[in-house]
């Protein structure tokens, strides 16, 4: 296919990808007044982030699956009419339940629209080619992150609109993509016979979802050490354990053991489940900490996570262009990873006063180091397996990076909520008035109705709370730099996934004519 051929054919493409990354970010910058207006707690703030990462990491091998047995077109479509229901949903919720659970439909969307987007792209363009169109979805990716938290503020702030058309506004960019990619997406449709593992499905969910709500109530509304510890450990890595039981048998597993023995799968899976925690679990408490904290309004908060996105957007683009270049890409996805890391630790040494044109040239560091690693993982792990397994190893990695993010959310959440507690009863300890009103069982805090003695207390602990997110997240962002280090690099492939499909399918029945007379019927 010509460049012309592809970017027409990914054009729907793009824009559903857009509209999923719009969704997600929209809220972000909403969340503190949404969860005050509907009178939620810190750990609710957590867990409307926590859901749709939840169905998405849950869904992904899924929807990797049923691409096998229909359309990929179809289901695209489909994944985002689901994004449309869970937007209205969300929209039109009156309490906290609603809202999360509103959430989840739209992950469930995410789910497919992440699984299918890069099979879809590792089907049609060679990995010599796709560090190109990686690049230009960075820059899908860094506009829609860029977008959707500025439109998200301005919209919060705009009294006639309100917070609940920050999802609303999704819903029309999301029937242009499914108009668009009835159009433009021209794919050969190829069914075998797949029998779904749904047992396996249920007991890697559940063992996950048991495992997440240890983490988000532990220490909050029980004990780290208590009976329900225990019973949700103990119960969620049960689940887990008779998960790979089950998976090691079935013919047809969500999530293929034997894939592992690739030493790069294996070594790329473990650096995206590690960039998901250290990723997610750091920034998606930035907003918090740029409302709370630093006294700024969604809109402006908004406008201050530009530096991030726009050093991913140039370092995706240009290392992008720069790998299909000279077919070279570990020198970009190692520097990534430390650039990464170092980022997050100049992000450990923020507070309530830390200076603006510093703190962006903190997380500009940051975006730069995501930009190279991300997108390039899954690149580097389509280029080294099979081209029938190239759906399996994609989405075990979205799979992994996924649950990464949806761990290190709901654990660093837990870690946030409990921080924030401890700086407020510390400055409150001899005033005899209590901790509340700042994580945990107490609700996030309006800073508009507290007094100014309050509000100062308030900004210091949730200043010191991220602060200390981003201290932990930066050893386990080093645990990604050792991993992609031991990467062997091999030279990347000329020919696109469908045509390594049919070389293999031909010389695996060159070899069967070989060895025996051919089949009747």
């Amino acid at each position: 296919m010509t460049n012309r051929q592809i970017l027409q054919t990914t054009s729907g493409l793009m824009a559903g990808m857009f509209v999923a990354i719009l969704a997600g970010t929209v809220v972000g910058n909403a969340l503190p007044r949404i969860i005050t207006d509907l009178h939620g707690s810190q750990s609710s703030y957590t867990w409307v982030v926590t859901s749709e990462l939840l169905a998405m990491t849950a869904t992904v091998p899924l929807w990797g699956k049923l691409s096998d047995l229909y359309s990929k077109k179809l289901l695209l479509q489909l994944s985002l009419a689901l994004f449309i229901v869970g937007s209205l949903l969300a929209g039109f919720s009156q309490g906290i339940g609603l809202l999360i659970f509103s959430r989840v439909v739209q992950g469930i969307g995410a789910g497919g629209l992440t699984a299918l987007a890069q099979i879809i792209m590792a089907a049609i363009i060679p990995p010599r080619r796709l560090g190109r169109y990686a690049g230009i979805f960075g820059a899908v990716f860094a506009i829609g992150t860029i977008a959707g938290p500025l439109v998200g503020g301005v919209m919060v702030d705009t009294p006639w609109l309100g917070w609940r058309w920050c999802f609303f506004i999704g819903v029309p960019f999301a029937l242009v993509a499914i108009l668009m990619l009835q159009r433009t997406l021209r794919l050969p449709t190829e069914r075998r016979e797949v029998k779904i593992d749904y047992l396996g499905a249920f007991l890697i969910v559940a063992g996950v979802c048991a495992l997440l709500i240890w983490t988000s109530l532990a220490g909050n509304d029980f004990d780290w050490v208590s009976w329900q510890t225990f019973a949700l450990t103990g119960g969620g890595v049960a689940l887990l354990v008779a998960a790979v039981f089950v998976e090691s048998r079935v013919p047809e597993p969500i999530i293929p053991l034997s894939i592992f023995r690739n030493r790069t799968v294996t070594l790329t899976t473990t650096a995206s489940l590690l960039v998901g925690v250290a990723m997610y679990g750091g920034t998606v408490f930035l907003s918090q900490y740029f409302q709370i904290s630093l006294g700024k309004t969604p809109t402006v908060a908004g406008l201050m996570g530009m530096p991030m996105i726009l050093g991913l957007l140039l370092s995706s683009t240009v290392g992008g262009q720069l790998i299909s270049a000279s077919g070279k890409w570990k020198v970009y996805v190692v520097s990534g990873a430390t650039i990464m890391t170092a980022g997050l630790a100049l992000l450990a040494t923020i507070d309530a006063g830390t200076n603006f044109w510093l703190l962006s040239l903190y997380m500009a560091v940051l975006g730069i180091g995501l930009g190279l690693l991300m997108q390039n993982l899954v690149l580097v792990a389509q280029n080294d397996v099979p081209a029938k397994e190239l759906g399996a190893a994609t989405s075990v990695l979205s799979f992994f990076r996924s649950m990464g993010g949806t761990i290190g959310v709901s654990a660093l959440g837990a870690i946030l909520a409990n921080r924030v507690n401890s700086e407020m009863s510390k400055s409150l300890g001899g005033s005899g008035r209590p901790a509340s009103g700042g994580s945990g069982e107490g609700s996030v805090p309006d800073m508009s109705t507290l007094p100014a003695p309050m509000r100062g207390i308030v900004e210091h602990a949730y200043a010191v709370a991220t602060a200390e997110l981003f201290l932990i997240s930066t050893p386990i962002a080093a645990l990604a730099v050792v991993a992609v280090v031991f990467l062997k690099e091999k030279p990347l492939k000329t020919t696109s996934g469908m045509e390594r499909l049919a070389e293999e399918s031909a010389a695996a029945g060159g070899k069967r004519s070989d060895a025996s007379p051919a089949p009747v019927g």
